[in-house]
């Protein structure tokens, strides 16, 4: 089953995306992770997106198409994908169809994980991580059990990323809605589009998740 996680940043999908891959033993294609991946393994197009990236450039959708098959392309991925930040443009719906469809294969659900954009923003500008271990952290909603001290390791070092700020949070919300949202009635129009309640807890939210690909035909790797 082939799936995409649609929602604004901050909204939970890639802690989603985790958890699918762990309970339906699919594959998280982040386009991130696969430029990074094939400029590291040095396949030919991997060569010519790091010559761009080097020089500063971004990659050419074309070149992206080509990464992203030459990673569908893997064994890895019969039990179906996710994918994390592609398409986020109208040409880019135009051209995942094309690769599927070159490997008889389709787009089976889009699952959209709601969010009131207020609370989003506060989720967001509270969170902090321990510098040391990495565990996770809020101002608000999960505060260390002793103050200012890891409940995990101890450590009493603890950092904020420079763009989770109101400001900054904002300003992804708008580019968000001006540039990828408008994919989304694309798929609806298709009757693929699935939508989660993103306020409810984590664990309920991946509840839901998994109630929807399950009615679609998906099996739990444990099932």
């Amino acid at each position: 089953m082939n799936i995409i996680l649609f929602g604004p940043p901050g909204a939970g999908k890639g802690t989603q995306a985790h958890r699918l891959v762990h309970d339906f033993g699919m594959v998280q294609l982040s386009t991130g992770d696969i430029l990074r991946q094939a400029v590291k393994e040095g396949t030919e197009v991997g060569k010519i997106a790091g010559e761009l990236m080097k020089a500063g450039k971004l990659i050419p959708d074309d070149l992206m198409i080509r990464i992203l098959g030459e990673r569908l392309d893997k064994p890895d991925t019969k039990n179906g994908v996710i994918f994390d930040g592609f398409p986020r443009t109208k040409p880019q719906v135009e051209a995942l169809d094309k690769l599927l469809a070159e490997r008889h294969s389709k787009l089976d659900c889009v699952i959209e994980i709601k969010v009131d954009e207020n609370a989003l923003v506060k989720r967001i500008v509270g969170r902090y991580v321990c510098s040391k271990c990495g565990a996770g952290y809020h101002d608000e909603f999960k505060r260390p059990h002793k103050e200012g001290v890891c409940d995990i390791c101890g450590s009493t070092e603890f950092k904020r990323r420079p763009d989770d700020n109101e400001e900054a949070v904002r300003a992804r919300l708008v580019e968000y809605h001006e540039k990828t949202a408008p994919i989304l009635p694309v798929y609806e129009a298709r009757g693929i589009v699935a939508y989660v309640d993103g306020m409810l807890p984590m664990g309920n939210v991946a509840t839901k998740i998994a109630e929807i690909l399950k009615e679609k035909g998906a099996k739990p790797i444990s099932a």
